[in-house]
C-alpha cells in the first residue's frame, strides 16, 4: 500500500476534505499526521484545544483513509521550554541549544520524560480507540540534528546512574576504565563527569559508556510512550520513523517494544551529502538524480532486520529536498522506481512525505506529492502510477505470502560503529564505509541479503559476512560457532573487550576459538599508500588498514606482499586482514558464494535485482537501457526485457 505525511494544522480546514478526497483517488491508504502539532494540540499549558484534530481525524477517517497518529513530543512548545528550560539538550561544551527549530530535548530530561508522557496519554486517551487509528508514530526521528547524546546537568546525573547499575562499585569501574593511567581514578561515580571539553584525548572507554548510555536513553524514551499507548490503543501497530545512515544509538534495541520498523528515505541526499559512505565524487555525480543503486536498498534490508521482518517507509523523497548539499530533481521515473524497490525489498507501506509543499517556513523548498498552488507534481503523478500497479492480481499474491529468508547475512553493529569513531586510528575511517564495500560486492553479484545483529540466529543461511566487529560478546561467539555454512571476518574484529581494551591474547580475541589466528599488529595508511595483497593469483592494492597476522598452520588463502598473511581460513571460516578494495571485496564473496551454492551473476554497474517470493525485479539506476537477467521462460509482470533508462521489471520464471 502507499500513503502519505499530512499536516491539516499547517492547511485552512476548508481544504481538509478536498485532499482528503484527492488522497484517495490517487490510491493512497495511509497517512501520518500530528507529530510535530503539540502547540495546536495544546496552545497553552493544560488547555487542550482537540477540536480542530478531532475534525481533521473525522475527516480523513470518512475519506476511508487509515491514520497513522504521531506523538508530537519532537516540537515542545515554546511555553513549556519558557516554563522548563531544563528540557533543553546541550552541546558538547555543556551551552543549550535553545528553541527555534524542532528537537530541542534531552532525553536525559526528567522534567521532560514527564511531559513526554503527559502529552503521549493526552493523545493516545483521546484518538487511542477511534476506529480510523491504524496505528502509532512515536516521537519523530530520534536523534535527528545530532540530539542523541546531550551533556546537560541532566544527562550527567542520569549518567552515574547508569554507571552504579553497570559497574555496582566505583572500584569496578576504575578497574574496567583503566584509570590509573594518567591518574583518572575516581574516588565515587558523583565524581564522574561527561566525557566532554578535555584538555586532550578522553578515555575511549568513558566515551563508550556514554555512548552506550545515550542509546539506553532513547530506547527508554520509546518504550515509555509505547507502554501508553499500548494500554489506549490496543491492537493498533507502534512504530517509530529511524533515519538513513544514522548511528548514533542502537536501532535493534529501540525496535524492541515496536510492533515494526519505518525509516525515511531520501535517495538523493544520502547519496549526496553522507560522508561516511565511501562514495566517490563520480559515483555522486552519477547518481545525482537516481540516489547511488545500494543505498536505498540497504537500508531496506537494514530496518527489515531492526524490524524483524516488518518495515514500512514513513517518508519517501517525492522531489527535491530542502537539506542536502545540492538539491536536483530526481530522474523522470525514479520516484516510482524507488516505491516499487522499497516493495521488493519486503516494505508493507510506502509513504510519501509530504502531500503538498508548505510554501512557508524551514522546509518551504522540500517538494511534496503537490506544489504549493495545490497542482499535483511529478512525484504525485508518479506515486498515482504506482498505487495502479499495486491493483494488479499478482501483486497481491506476492504480498499474501511470508517474505522469505534471503541466502546470505551481513552482520552490522552499531557499537562497532561507535568503536569506529571513538578510536579509528586512521584519518577517514568509516565502519558505513567499509560496511558498504561488502554490501555492494554481494548486490552486484545479484544475490539477496538480510541485514542481522551479532548474536542472532544464522540458522538457514548459507554465507555470513563480519565486515568488522570490535567486540563479540558470548551471544555472537555462540552463533558463530553453530553455524555450519561459510563465513567472512573482516578487520578489527575481536580486536577489544567489553571494556574497550585490547584483547587479553590479541585480536580477533574470542574468535581464536573458532579461528586460531593473532592479529600481532595493526596499520592505518595514508591516502596513496597501499600494501599489495595476492590473492588467487590476482593482485590487489589495499589501502587504508592492513593487519599483520600469526596464522600457525591455518591456510593461507592471499598474502601481501612481504609475506604476510592477508587471507586465511580456518575450515569454514575466512579472516581478511585488510581493508579491501571493491575488487577483492567482490572476488571473494565470489568464492564463497560459489562454494556456498548461492546462485549469482554480474550484473551491469546500474543494474540491481530483488526477489520477493516467486517474482524477482529487476531495477535500472542509469540513464541507458538495460537488459533484465531472465531466463526464456519469464512471463514479465512490469515492463519487460529491456529496462529503459530509470525504469523497473518484473517477472516469474
Amino acid at each position: 500500500m502507499l500513503g502519505v505525511c499530512y499536516y491539516p494544522e499547517q492547511w485552512p480546514e476548508n481544504m481538509w476534505a478536498d485532499d482528503a478526497r484527492r488522497m484517495a483517488d490517487l490510491g493512497l491508504k495511509y497517512v501520518r499526521i500530528g507529530e510535530f502539532a503539540w502547540s495546536a494540540i495544546e496552545p497553552t499549558p493544560g488547555s487542550f484545544n482537540w477540536g480542530w484534530l478531532d475534525r481533521a481525524v473525522e475527516t480523513l477517517g470518512k475519506a476511508g483513509l487509515k491514520i497513522v497518529m504521531g506523538t508530537p513530543t519532537a516540537t515542545p512548545p515554546k511555553w513549556l521550554v519558557d516554563r522548563h528550560p531544563d528540557i533543553l539538550p546541550a552541546d558538547h561544551h555543556g551551552r543549550p541549544r535553545r528553541f527555534g527549530s524542532r528537537r530541542h530535548y534531552c532525553f536525559s530530561s526528567r522534567t521532560f520524560r514527564s511531559e513526554s508522557q503527559r502529552i503521549t496519554d493526552a493523545v493516545a486517551g483521546r484518538y487511542g480507540r477511534h476506529d480510523a487509528v491504524a496505528g502509532w508514530q512515536t516521537d519523530n526521528e530520534f536523534g535527528c540534528h545530532d540530539t542523541v547524546r546531550s551533556y546537560s546537568p541532566d544527562a550527567a546525573v542520569a549518567f552515574r546512574g547508569w554507571l552504579r547499575a553497570r559497574y555496582s562499585d566505583v572500584a569496578a569501574l576504575n578497574a574496567a576504565w583503566g584509570n590509573r593511567f594518567w591518574s583518572m581514578e575516581y574516588r565515587s561515580f558523583d565524581e564522574v563527569d561527561l566525557p566532554m571539553a578535555a584538555v586532550t584525548e578522553l578515555n575511549p572507554i568513558h566515551r563508550l559508556d556514554f555512548f552506550r548510555f545515550s542509546s539506553d536513553q532513547v530506547a527508554n524514551f520509546n518504550a515509555e510512550q509505547v507502554e501508553i499507548i499500548r494500554r489506549h490503543s490496543p491492537g493498533r501497530f507502534v512504530t517509530h520513523n529511524f533515519m538513513g545512515a544514522f548511528l548514533d544509538f542502537d536501532h535493534f534495541k529501540t525496535c524492541e517494544t515496536l510492533d515494526l520498523a519505518s525509516w525515511d528515505s531520501y535517495p538523493l541526499g544520502f547519496t549526496d551529502s553522507l560522508p561516511m559512505t565511501g562514495f566517490t565524487e563520480a559515483e555522486r555525480v552519477r547518481y545525482a538524480t537516481t540516489g547511488h543503486p545500494d543505498i536505498s536498498a540497504f537500508h531496506h534490508d537494514l530496518y527489515r532486520g531492526v524490524g524483524r521482518g516488518r518495515f514500512w517507509i514513513m517518508e519517501q523523497q517525492p522531489g527535491p529536498v530542502n537539506w542536502a548539499l545540492w538539491n536536483p530533481g530526481p530522474a523522470p521515473g525514479i520516484v516510482r522506481l524507488w516505491a516499487w524497490e522499497a516493495l521488493a525489498h519486503g516494505a508493507e507501506v510506502v509513504s510519501f512525505f509530504r502531500w503538498r509543499q508548505a510554501p512557508f517556513a524551514q522546509e518551504q523548498m522540500h517538494a511534496g506529492l503537490n506544489r504549493p498552488d495545490n497542482v499535483l507534481d511529478i512525484g504525485g503523478q508518479e506515486a498515482s502510477v504506482v498505487a495502479k500497479e499495486l491493483g494488479a492480481d499478482w501483486w497481491r499474491e506476492v504480498v499474501a505470502a511470508p517474505t522469505e529468508q534471503a541466502p546470505v547475512a551481513l552482520v552490522f553493529d552499531y557499537e562497532a560503529a561507535w568503536m569506529h569513531a571513538i578510536q579509528p586510528q586512521g584519518r577517514g575511517f568509516s565502519y558505513l564505509a567499509l560496511v558498504f564495500t561488502w554490501y555492494t560486492a554481494l548486490r552486484q553479484k545479484g544475490v539477496d541479503v538480510d541485514i542481522v545483529p551479532p548474536g542472532r540466529s544464522l540458522d538457514g543461511y548459507r554465507a555470513v559476512f563480519v565486515p568488522s566487529l570490535p567486540h563479540i560478546n558470548k551471544r555472537a561467539v555462540q552463533a558463530f560457532g553453530l553455524f555450519g555454512g561459510l563465513t567472512v571476518f573482516g578487520i578489527r574484529t575481536g580486536a577489544k573487550t567489553r571494556d574497550f581494551q585490547i584483547s587479553p591474547n590479541l585480536p580477533p580475541g574470542p574468535l581464536q576459538a573458532l579461528l586460531p589466528i593473532k592479529v600481532s599488529r595493526v596499520e592505518s595508511l595514508r591516502p596513496g599508500v597501499t600494501r599489495e595483497v595476492e590473492v588467487g593469483n590476482r593482485r590487489y592494492d589495499c589501502g587504508q588498514w592492513v593487519e599483520t597476522v600469526e596464522s600457525g598452520n591455518l591456510d593461507v588463502a592471499g598474502r601481501f606482499t612481504n609475506g604476510s598473511p592477508a587471507l586465511v581460513r580456518e575450515t569454514n571460516r575466512f579472516y581478511l586482514a585488510a581493508w579491501p578494495t571493491r575488487e577483492l571485496a567482490s572476488d571473494v564473496v565470489q568464492r564463497v558464494l560459489d562454494e556456498s551454492g548461492v546462485v549469482s551473476m554480474t550484473l551491469p554497474l546500474d543494474l540491481r535485482v530483488r526477489r520477493r517470493g516467486d517474482v524477482t525485479f529487476a531495477f535500472n539506476f542509469g540513464g541507458d537501457s538495460q537488459t533484465a537477467p531472465s531466463d526464456v521462460n519469464a512471463k514479465y509482470l512490469l515492463g519487460a526485457q529491456s529496462i529503459g533508462a530509470h525504469n523497473l521489471s518484473a517477472w516469474k520464471t
